[in-house]
């Protein structure tokens, strides 16, 4: 009897250390994705053709391949035309 009941909590220890291990699993997969989720709303940042300022590609205006910060600059084009017309 002595050698049953031995064996029972053998057995329960053992399911016990599985259910803890499963439980820092899914613990530290949890910590995984909420520490991916403001990875994920990272955005690229670009420079102005004109002026040199960065800024989120979302927030910029696209002409002929450049970036620009503002629409005035972008019709103003790169700064490099602009020097060269002067």
């Amino acid at each position: 009897m002595a050698k049953f009941l031995l064996l029972l909590a053998v057995i329960a220890g053992v399911v016990l250390l599985l259910k803890n291990y499963q439980r820092s699993l899914s613990r530290q997969q949890k910590e995984e994705e909420g520490a991916e989720t403001p990875r994920s709303s990272l955005e690229d940042m670009v420079r102005c053709a004109h002026c040199g300022v960065h800024l989120p590609k979302s927030e910029s205006f696209l002409s002929q391949g450049a970036f620009y910060c503002t629409d005035e600059h972008r019709k103003l084009g790169p700064a490099s035309k602009r020097r060269s017309g002067d």
